[in-house]
């Protein structure tokens, strides 16, 4: 997901407003066709959230549109990442202004979900849109029990980018364990450079310790969520985590998950770059090296062209291999209040073909269909990404998930720990404060 932020107040709002007044996900909302069994021609729109589907997949998605439905057209919409949610709390419960189809960040997927604003999609359109080829941990961000709501758009999995040249001057080969790794950024440690360039704050990387460490942090006991901090496991990866960042992280617990590239990048006036190590969704790759001049004249990033000074490696697991890590991306959904559900399963359609899922890979996000995964993994980026996806994991699927989001409560556990606090005892403290949050109650 983006660095969309919410605060406690608009994401329990969200949660009431929507189940107060979505009319329910059934999939019989609107009328949507005529007396012949085709869909009546009309306009439906589409919200795209922030510059990551390129122009050439939107102009494409408007141009297959209107060919496969004679007189009917697609209106694609941006919004910002910033403020989607509070756009869609007041237009999705909204049956004359309600965009038909829209991406959401997959962590919030549930809660919009559980709130009853996603039409299903039957399991007949599943199965014609990827079915078990679709990514697991994003269809089941979407779905309530075996019934789906929200499908994957495209993934941004995280991995490690390093300076290579920083490394070897040191000595040190890619690790192969997740104690290895921790041992050779805390080694590239100096006072003026991380070894591994990480705040205090950002959770978002730091589960992947616990990930590793077959910890998990809520678990669904029958209709109940239950935050699962003091589990042993959990507790264990914490630990390493604290450890990691005691000993080779600069950064204070303060520090959110923010634009570490620039930790790798070599400052302006000269000297050595302030980090070592950072770990980023594959989307980073063009924030870091060189700068340089494009065909327009303006200055951007070499993508890490000098394969001597930058280099990448997914974070290994305790035992080796790939340790999971929190996947970013999208979901996609038809509004439970679309006026034309049958033209917005039509766009589905699209998004879903073969030629729409090639376009995702070639342009670097990550394809829903898995099948399509050989397509991104064209250059080491791509191999590493798809790599590090397929053993990713997601935030629990809870429907009071995007309310603990918006208020900032894995942030101030994770500083807390960063801080030097006593791991066991800060577990249980916060077990108490999540699972009523989990289950859509007051913390």
């Amino acid at each position: 997901m983006k660095r969309t932020r919410l605060t406690a107040g608009v994401a329990t709002s969200m949660t009431l407003a929507l189940a107060l007044t979505a009319c329910g996900s059934g999939t019989d909302s609107g009328d949507g066709g005529s007396e012949g069994g085709t869909p009546e021609a009309a306009d439906i729109t589409l919200w795209l959230n922030g510059s990551d589907t390129p122009d050439e997949l939107r102009d494409f998605l408007v141009a297959e549109f209107a060919e496969e439905n004679p007189g009917s057209t697609l209106t694609i919409e941006e919004q910002d990442w910033e403020d989607v949610v509070t756009k869609l709390t007041t237009a999705l419960p909204d049956a004359q202004n309600t965009p038909d189809v829209v991406e959401i960040g997959n962590t919030q997927a549930a809660t919009f979900t559980y709130a009853g604003a996603f039409r299903e999609i039957s399991p007949e359109l599943y199965a014609e849109l990827g079915g078990e080829k679709l990514l697991p941990s994003f269809v089941e961000a979407g779905s309530i029990d075996d019934a789906k709501y929200a499908l994957p758009y495209y993934y941004g999995s995280r991995y490690m980018f390093f300076r290579k040249d920083l490394w070897t001057k040191a000595g040190l080969e890619v690790p192969t364990t997740l104690q290895e790794f921790g041992d050779a950024v805390q080694e590239l440690r100096t006072g003026e450079r991380s070894g591994f360039a990480l705040g205090g704050q950002d959770w978002r990387n730091g589960i992947s310790w616990v990930f590793a460490n077959d910890g998990e942090l809520a678990v669904k006991e029958g209709d109940e969520w239950t935050s699962t901090l003091s589990d042993p496991s959990t507790v264990k990866g914490l630990e390493q985590w604290q450890d990691v960042f005691a000993q080779a992280s600069n950064l204070p617990p303060t520090q959110t998950d923010e634009a570490y590239w620039e930790f790798l990048n070599d400052p302006e006036k000269g000297g050595e770059p302030e980090g070592a190590t950072i770990m980023a969704p594959g989307w980073a790759r063009w924030s870091l090296g060189d700068l340089t001049k494009n065909d327009e004249g303006d200055e951007v990033r070499d993508g890490m062209a000098d394969t001597k000074k930058f280099d990448i490696f997914a974070l290994p697991g305790v035992d080796g291999g790939v340790a999971p890590v929190f996947a970013g991306g999208s979901n996609l959904a038809v509004s439970a209040k679309s006026q034309h559900p049958e033209l917005a399963e039509s766009l589905l359609r699209i998004i879903y073909s073969d030629d729409y899922q090639t376009m995702l890979a070639e342009n670097g996000l990550g394809p829903a269909n898995t099948d399509f995964n050989e397509v991104m993994a064209a250059d080491k980026f791509g191999e590493v990404a798809v790599e590090t996806a397929e053993a990713s994991k997601l935030t629990p699927a809870a429907p009071g998930w995007a309310a603990v989001e918006g208020a900032k409560v894995y942030e101030e556990l994770f500083q807390k720990i960063a801080e030097g606090g006593d791991v066991t005892a800060l577990a249980a403290q916060y077990d108490e404060k999540l699972t009523p949050m989990l289950n859509g109650q007051a913390g």
